[in-house]
């Protein structure tokens, strides 16, 4: 099995979903957030469970 295919989604992830999860927690859509703990593995902590 390569990498991509341990990951459910089919693809490692890049810097670019983990600057998405910043932007979209210090916008004002996140305004309600008080506190998160936000897994980016593209669901591979779900996987494992």
């Amino acid at each position: 099995m390569n990498f991509n295919a341990f990951h459910p989604i089919g693809r490692n992830g890049v810097l670019l979903n983990v600057a998405e999860a910043i932007l979209f927690l210090a916008s004002d859509s996140a305004s309600w957030i008080t506190g998160i703990v936000m897994l980016l593995d593209g669901g591979v902590t779900a996987r494992l469970r």
